[in-house]
């Protein structure tokens, strides 16, 4: 790779990544320091980043703040905690002085624990809806009015019985306003029939399509997902600017973070499920690929990506894996319904486990990556 192919990856492809997920890093680890100070808890260590040290202060709370050379992650590490995963210190916490054990993570409520480690992942909803809601104040929207340019013939729309020029009016009895609320629909709806009322002409005509699974291949991998064989029409009249009040745009955008929660959340069960394949699971390597092919859109689009991103970091970590935030939580569950933690023992032993899962994922995603990379 000579210098100016160098320079062309960099600023197209890692460039934006480490834009984006130091954003969406920075933003979940905020939510566990605030929280976590504002339950009276020390925060010795604000990692942004793992591995060897690029510059570091100290606040006058004692907090270091450090950024690291790899921006894969980072971490908030707790008065008590051993290391970045917030295992307990116990050697430590039984010598420490009174004062000390107060402002400890461990010492804490249970109410307190599990309100410090849900405040990661509630951060990256929270800022998901921050971006999309400035986006859609300050930049508007750009709708495609749902109106059929081609029916595509032997699809579910030619069977249906739509004919080009059709305007989609509602959809199950919802209103619908753009091609892109319609394709929604359809796409989550594979196999289910659903009733269209479209305007043809000066009259109104019901049709009934049931959308089938496609394989859609996009820049971001291979997508899953129904379809009924409809083309939008794309004349500059068919396309309008909306404007949004302020309301309207934190409205919109708790809308479109739900929509992002449900889908990624539809996912991961069909993954469990066996309905979605593996193969579309992405690590740092598929990541940095769609945030530089995002980046070339322009900027309000890596913004968005990095919104979507947030959000599926927020709900993997909600995962009731150990060494995720949802590990965490599933403890405190038990521990609140025991009366009492788990054993150190039992703690060591599942801390242990995911590692061992998250490990073995990233290993996974990122093998995806290189074959998608070689072979797609």
């Amino acid at each position: 790779m000579g210098i100016f192919d160098s320079i062309y990856f960099y600023g197209s492809y890692i460039v934006p990544f480490v834009f984006v997920l130091s954003i969406v890093v920075f933003f979940h680890e905020l939510g566990h320091f605030l929280v976590g100070r504002w339950c009276g808890v020390k925060v010795d260590v604000f990692s942004l980043g793992f591995g060897p040290e690029l510059f570091a202060r100290t606040d006058k709370h004692g907090t270091k703040w450090r950024v690291a050379a790899v921006p894969l992650g980072g971490y908030v590490k707790f008065h008590g905690d051993v290391n970045a995963a917030s295992m307990a210190d116990h050697e430590l916490i039984a010598h420490m002085p009174a004062e000390e054990r107060a402002i400890s993570f461990f010492a804490q409520k249970v109410w307190k624990r599990a309100a410090i480690v849900a405040a990661g992942p509630m951060a990256n909803f929270i800022l998901a809806i921050v971006i999309f809601a400035a986006t859609f104040f300050a930049f508007g929207r750009e709708v495609l009015t749902p109106r059929v340019q081609e029916v595509r013939s032997g699809e579910a729309g030619a069977t249906a019985g739509f004919e080009p020029g059709d305007l989609v009016i509602t959809i199950d009895g919802m209103p619908i306003s753009s091609w892109a609320a319609m394709q929604r629909m359809i796409q989550s709806s594979e196999g289910v029939a659903l009733a269209f009322t479209v305007q043809r002409g000066n009259r109104e005509v019901s049709l009934t399509a049931t959308p089938t699974m496609r394989e859609l291949k996009t820049p971001f991998g291979t997508q899953r997902i129904g379809m009924i064989g409809l083309t939008a029409a794309a004349k500059p009249s068919d396309w309008r600017l909306e404007r949004y009040s302020a309301g309207e745009s934190i409205a919109l955008a708790i809308h479109e973070t739900w929509f992002v929660v449900e889908r990624t959340g539809a996912f991961i069960a069909g993954l469990i499920a066996g309905r979605e394949a593996a193969d579309n699971i992405s690590g740092p390597i598929g990541i940095a690929h769609m945030a530089g092919e995002v980046a070339k859109v322009g900027v309000v689009a890596l913004f968005s990506f990095a919104a979507v991103l947030s959000v599926s970091v927020g709900l993997m970590n909600l995962l009731p894996v150990p060494l995720l935030d949802g590990g965490h939580l599933l403890y405190y569950l038990v521990e609140t319904v025991r009366g009492r933690p788990m054993s150190e023992r039992a703690q060591e032993v599942g801390f242990r486990i995911g590692l061992v899962m998250v490990g073995a994922l990233m290993l996974f995603a990122t093998a995806n990556d290189i074959f998608r990379k070689l072979f797609g």
